[in-house]
């Protein structure tokens, strides 16, 4: 039984016959405790194709109304994106609030960000998808609407004025990103001029990367077993030993199946990180059965921002979590990424297996960017970091 505090939802999965469809609803049901919400029952159904005015049809929306009247459900989550016209339809249907994944996980995002920027680009995303959804409900709207100023009564004039209301703060919240943009490209710009040699750490959300992060740099960043705990990107100076001296190691956002593309593009000053990188740090669950659609999913949203190019190490991380004997098909030299060899590590970064293996791999491969020294260039590179 959920807690007093947790809003009770009802969890709604369509299998659509694509290959990554979660049939126990495991991941939205950790996304939605995220959010602070507790799913109290779950419903997979199939279809060919999404209803046009339902998404699931009057038949299983009938057994979805059922269901969340026999559990108490507060909310009916879905974990495919809703069109505006079918969420407002369904909530008729069935008398409850109705929301997507989409809209989850903006609202996680929302919760989390703690840096200006990052509340900048959820502010945007979150402002882009409501502008989507005027023409529902007013009560519903009023429930989600975040702080976009005051509302009046229902009608086409409301609509109207709300709409202008928020294409205005979306300018306004892109003006102030922009200025931010152009604040990282200086500090970026001179990160390049110091020829400083940059790792960033990307891979699926909950893979152990702030853990990783802070394994490294003997730093404190938040880390916790939830989906989205890091959403700021981080960066330290991580000390190779004195043949290499200090680069620098950035622990940014997870990714996510279908990662609303409005995140994506809000993200991208943050996601800048990995795309200026020289190595990636790809983390990944070892211990979760379907890493290799997280690895494929990471993959996509790198070919996104335009980082797919970028040489990778695979680092499979949560070694403590498996059973004796159980890794990930055998210790191989080299994992194929997008039909391209890319070395890999097997590590645990909460007991500390492997790092001191992944220290001498990340070292060599700045060694191989940085190339031939001049004779006692070794000597001016920087110590560790205090």
């Amino acid at each position: 039984m959920p807690d007093g505090s947790a809003t009770p939802v009802l969890l709604v999965g369509v299998d659509f016959g694509l290959p990554h469809f979660d049939g126990e609803l495991e991941e939205l049901g950790l996304l939605a405790q995220a959010a602070g919400l507790a799913p109290v029952a779950r419903l997979a159904c199939k279809r060919k194709v999404p209803d046009a005015a339902l998404f699931v049809g009057s038949g299983k929306a009938d057994e979805i109304r059922t269901l969340a009247q026999m559990h108490g459900a507060q909310e009916v989550l879905f974990d495919q994106a809703l069109s505006p016209a079918q969420q407002r339809n369904l909530e008729r249907y069935i008398g409850l609030p109705v929301n997507d994944r989409t809209l989850l996980i903006l609202e996680i995002f929302a919760q989390r960000a703690r840096s200006h920027e990052g509340k900048l680009q959820v502010e945007l995303a979150r402002l882009q998808y409501l502008s989507t959804r005027l023409v529902r409900r007013w009560s519903h709207l009023e429930r989600q609407r975040g702080g976009i100023g005051a509302r009046g009564g229902p009608g086409e004039r409301q609509i109207e004025l709300d709409r202008r209301m928020i294409d205005d703060a979306i300018k306004r919240t892109r003006e102030r990103l922009v200025k931010v943009k152009r604040q990282r490209g200086t500090q970026r710009r001179q990160r390049e001029r110091r020829e400083t040699f940059n790792i960033s750490i990307v891979g699926y959300t909950n893979a152990g990367k702030s853990t990783l992060f802070n394994a490294l740099v003997k730093a404190r960043a938040y880390a916790a077993n939830q989906l989205f705990a890091t959403l700021d990107t981080t960066t330290r100076q991580l000390y190779l030993g004195q043949d290499v001296g200090s680069v620098s190691l950035s622990d940014t956002v997870g990714f996510i199946r279908d990662l609303p593309h409005g995140l994506v593009d809000a993200f991208e000053a943050t996601l800048q990180e990995a795309v200026d990188a020289d190595v990636l740090l790809h983390v990944v669950d070892a211990s979760n059965p379907g890493y290799p659609e997280q690895i494929a999913q990471v993959q996509r949203v790198l070919h996104e921002i335009g980082a797919a190019d970028i040489t990778q190490l695979l680092v499979f991380n949560k070694l403590d979590a498996l059973e004796p004997g159980a890794l990930p098909a055998a210790l191989q030299d080299e994992y194929e990424v997008d039909g391209r060899p890319v070395d890999r590590i097997f590590v645990s970064a909460r007991s500390g297996a492997g790092m001191a293996a992944l220290r001498e791999q990340l070292a060599r491969m700045a060694l191989a960017a940085r190339g031939p020294m001049s004779p006692g260039a070794a000597a001016e590179l920087p110590g560790p970091a205090d």
